[in-house]
């Protein structure tokens, strides 16, 4: 059932939503069937890649196996929580909410990241409670997020995180058991962290507190490394991945996450060559052609520039000279602050009604689509909570809320 103009303004929740101004849609992006089993079955799969990540870094972090594994994540990481996340309390602690951004390809779905302190919470509550068939019900993202957390929990956002403030506050309203506060007060009460931890300093009490351990998502910043995206396809790899996931996950994710790799300034043998991308060293990724340089630059994480779209460079649209600079500057961080690099992800070309902002009236865009689906981690599983998607015109390369941009709720395709 399609939506008018004026349901959708008279359901708009100011309280959150003032001065947002991306196009509305009178419906849903419908997926097919097959399609949303594999984003149902997408949440079990990313969890237990979490959970192979952690077993992985712990075993490196123990010299049991690939030490410089350990020693790349923890880079640029401040002593203490490196050596928090290697308690053994820590052992098996992940993150109760996964959000992975997915491009909609001819190909199927290419994971771009994965967020473990993701916003758009709110936004996906709101829009699934007012178009009648989205993933995961009115009440999907409400109850998923409210389960992973105890009674009168607090939310705590941070000043760097306080455009999420006012959908934070809206979430807590609606589940009515919950208040949001300061992140920079926080003196050891339980709750769930939105902020990021490059931001640490900004919160006094959180390295002195062993009630740290009562925040979802852990303080591990393992977990907030677009790295493994990369380390997926290391080679040296391959026997512990094979070692610590079914065979049927690795299967998966290697379908779904695209080739990628570490950028480390070590030389390589003069016989030898970057594995999938041909040549010796980065400084000849550096100088390929544009034609050829169909990638993906991003800051791993730990850092400012490591979330939203602040860090990502891709390839064919910088100029050579630019792209090659980029490079020496990651080969440069990688002590401090690890950059890693993507084959770029072509989303295809749909079709997508939206409302003209000036006369009301439903106009057609040919856009590409991203999608954000939110699964939590409950007592009882791994449940879909929801999914966003995002379609901005087929000219833009980045994908975001942008003001060109519709924000909808995914949906199964009507019979």
């Amino acid at each position: 059932m399609a939506l008018s103009l004026d349901e959708l303004r008279a359901a708009w929740p100011g309280e959150f939503l003032a001065g947002k101004n991306w196009l509305m849609s009178p419906e849903p992006l419908r997926l097919d069937a097959g399609e949303v089993r594999e984003l149902e079955r997408m949440g079990p799969v990313l969890a237990s890649f979490q959970s192979a990540q952690d077993r992985i870094y712990r075993r490196s972090a123990k010299g049991k196996v690939a030490p410089w594994l350990a020693n790349l994540l923890d880079a640029g990481k401040p002593s203490w929580m490196t050596d928090w996340q290697k308690e053994g309390a820590q052992a098996e602690v992940v993150p109760r909410v996964i959000r992975p951004d997915l491009l909609l390809t001819e190909e199927g779905f290419s994971i771009t990241e994965l967020d473990s302190v993701p916003g758009g919470m709110g936004i996906t509550a709101w829009l699934g409670s007012v178009y009648p068939d989205a993933l995961g019900g009115p009440s999907g993202m409400l109850d998923g997020f409210g389960g992973i957390l105890p009674q009168d929990a607090t939310i705590w956002v941070s000043e760097e995180s306080a455009d999420y403030r006012p959908e934070m506050v809206w979430l807590a309203e609606r589940l009515g058991k919950m208040e949001v506060g300061r992140a920079e007060e926080w003196s050891g009460e339980p709750g769930y962290r939105f902020f990021e931890l490059f931001d640490w300093e900004s919160i006094p009490s959180l390295h002195t507190s062993s009630a740290k351990a009562g925040l979802t998502p852990p303080i591990k910043p393992l977990f907030e490394e677009k790295l493994w995206l990369s380390l997926l396809w290391t080679p040296g790899l391959r026997r512990l991945w094979e070692e610590e996931m079914r065979g049927k996950h690795l299967e998966l994710l290697r379908k779904w996450i695209p080739r990628g790799w570490v950028l480390d300034p070590e030389p390589l043998p003069p016989h030898a060559a970057i594995p999938g991308l041909e040549v010796n060293s980065w400084a000849e990724v550096g100088q390929m052609s544009q034609r050829d340089r169909r990638l993906v630059l991003k800051v791993s994480g730990f850092s400012e520039r490591a979330w939203g779209s602040r860090g990502v460079h891709i390839g064919h649209d910088e100029p050579g000279d630019r792209w090659a600079s980029l490079i020496e500057e990651a080969l440069k961080d990688h002590d401090r602050q690890p950059w890693m690099m993507q084959r770029f992800s072509e989303a295809k070309l749909i079709e997508h009604p939206y409302f003209d902002k000036e006369t009301g009236s439903v106009r057609m865009m040919t856009g590409r689509a991203r999608l954000c689906p939110y699964y939590f981690l409950g007592d009882s599983g791994v449940q879909l909570g929801g999914c966003l998607a995002t379609i901005v015109p087929a000219d833009k390369k980045k994908i975001h809320g942008m003001e060109d941009a519709i924000l909808v709720p995914v949906a199964r395709q009507e019979d």
